[in-house]
């Protein structure tokens, strides 16, 4: 039976993450829904550069205990959308998994992934069949048979390895959506890349295990540069730092011109490599210097210390007085793309807006970083769309004080939720009212096709046709937005609602939005019409309707 150590599965992951980086478009492709999301690989392989930024601080040699939290928390701090988290359960289960065994062998193999099952699916409220779930539990299953089987450790890897495909090739009888749209399922899909990655690295078949831990380890080849906090008293205006590159630069001639130039100068290293780093008023001719002395500089880092200072200082300050003001009964977390949206939350009570929503999704510790950064006696969070509940929720179940999620999906929708609140009851309350007061909100959203497909009702759409989402369904196709827009207001039953709120996109002029308008209350006379700028990419027009 092959034996493999720590470093080997941990060497074999960090393969895996970049093998799944690598294919994140092709993932991010099979996505159904022809909108700009590009979500599942991308969530997925930032979740999983986040687990190896994590273990990557654990000091070698470290007992497994610590490399299994490390891991856990990595990933459930680095969870973007639903993928995400869902694959962050299932990391956690399999370490879970290892944990109670003393050997990996295929009994460990059994017992991970039916840990990583049990804890994925109590994850998810209502797990739907043909997606990455299933695909997990096809895997579990397999790992089960291979040491029913007594497999060797290496045929059972390799065993599991084939169920995962042939699990995501059978997705599409699970899912009609997948099977109109002849692909499979991308998270499924994701997950079987990333078990085929660990199991080719763990086994060596693309070559002898190389450390990929070593560049996450340490600062080459890319330099860090350290905070700066030595501007104060000094005559020297400008931090400068840079790598040479040069086989030839006279290293006593370059030590000697530095200190004519500034400060705190440094030259580190040795042909054909150097760090250099020097506070200087003329960080121009400092590299002008180096650059006509037969050497190439990469990696330029050039810090007003003076500005940081004073950027410092305020910053303190507003931490400061952040502190020393009386908490507050209530804060809230909302998650927007678009300075306009930002503003319109701000101005509703909301404390913090988390940039992000259909074309990047906030990940748990962002939203959890917002909870810390409220002086509030509780939070709560409005994740603005379909794929961040998950990880708002997850957020709140690790912040340091009360928090709850009032599962909002749309900006609208929040701006309805927000209404529904009131500062003198309960936390519990306040989510049931909040949810309630948004449930008779109707979204409409218009953006371009980023592939053919088709409209709710088996309708063509071709790449780059103006699409109208009513609450997730397509509903209007077309060529024209406005066109779109008020195909869609028919669609949703615009006629019986009071009120309509337009939010312009970053792309969608005044003008434009103005004729927009005068089109819906020509046409809807007995609506109040409410246009703002939203500034959200991607989508021209986003509107509400009660």
């Amino acid at each position: 039976m092959s034996e493999y150590t720590v470093n080997d599965t941990l060497n074999a992951l960090a393969a895996a993450s970049k093998g799944l980086s690598a294919r994140k478009d092709e993932i991010n492709r099979l996505n159904v829904f022809p909108v700009p999301d590009g979500d599942t690989g991308t969530n997925m392989s930032l979740t999983l550069e986040s687990v190896i930024g994590n273990v990557a601080r654990v000091p070698i040699g470290a007992p497994s205990a610590d490399i299994y939290k490390a891991i856990t928390t990595g990933a459930l701090m680095g969870a973007r959308g639903n993928s995400g988290v869902i694959t962050s359960q299932i990391l956690r289960g399999l370490c879970e998994g290892c944990a109670e065994c003393s050997t990996f062998d295929t009994a460990a193999l059994d017992t991970a992934f039916a840990r990583a099952q049990e804890v994925a699916f109590q994850a998810v409220r209502k797990p739907v069949e043909g997606t990455i779930l299933t695909v997990l539990r096809d895997i579990a299953s397999a790992a089960k048979q291979a040491h029913k089987k007594r497999l060797s450790l290496d045929d059972a890897l390799e065993f599991v390895v084939g169920e995962a495909y042939a699990s995501v090739q059978r997705t599409p009888e699970f899912l009609p959506v997948l099977k109109e749209n002849n692909v499979v399922d991308a998270g499924g899909y994701g997950l079987a890349i990333l078990v085929d990655g660990f199991v080719a690295a763990l086994m060596g078949k693309e070559g002898e295990l190389k450390d990929e831990f070593a560049f996450a380890r340490t600062d080459a080849p890319k330099v860090e540069i350290e905070l700066i906090n030595d501007w104060e008293g000094s005559e020297f205006r400008y931090c400068t730092e840079f790598l040479v590159h040069s086989d030839s630069v006279d290293v006593d001639a370059a030590r000697e011109f530095l200190p004519t130039m500034g400060d705190c100068d440094l030259m580190v290293g040795m042909h054909p490599n150097f760090k250099v780093h020097v506070h200087s008023n003329r960080p121009d001719q400092v590299l002008q210097w180096f650059l006509t002395h037969d050497s190439q500089i990469s990696e330029v880092h050039i810090h007003n210390m003076q500005l940081q200072s004073a950027e410092r200082a305020d910053k303190l300050a507003s931490e400061q007085a952040s502190q020393e003001a009386e908490c507050k009964p209530y804060g809230f977390v909302a998650v927007a793309s678009g300075a306009g949206n930002a503003k319109i939350l701000k101005s509703l009570g909301v404390d913090v807006v988390v940039s992000g929503g259909q074309t990047m999704n906030p990940s748990t510790k962002d939203l959890l970083d917002s909870i810390a950064s409220i002086n509030a006696e509780r939070v709560i969070v409005l994740p603005n769309n379909s794929n961040i509940v998950m990880a708002a929720q997850s957020a709140c179940e690790l912040a340091d004080i009360p928090c709850g999620v009032v599962p909002t999906k749309t900006v609208p929708q929040a701006f309805s939720a927000l209404f529904g609140f009131n500062e003198g009851c309960d936390l519990s309350t306040n989510l049931e009212s909040m949810t309630e007061a948004f449930s008779d909100v109707k979204t409409g959203e218009v953006t371009y096709a980023v592939k053919d497909s088709r409209d709710a009702h088996g309708n063509p759409i071709a790449s780059g046709d103006v699409i109208g989402i009513a609450d997730g369904s397509i509903e209007a196709v077309g060529s024209d937005i406005d066109q779109v827009v008020m195909a869609l207001l028919d669609a949703m039953g615009a006629e019986e609602a009071d009120t309509l709120t337009l939010l312009a996109g970053e792309d969608f002029s005044d003008d434009a939005a103005a004729t927009l308008v005068a089109l819906i209350e020509e046409k809807y006379e007995d609506i109040e019409v409410e246009s703002h700028r939203g500034e959200q990419p991607l989508y021209p027009v986003v509107f509400s309707v009660e």
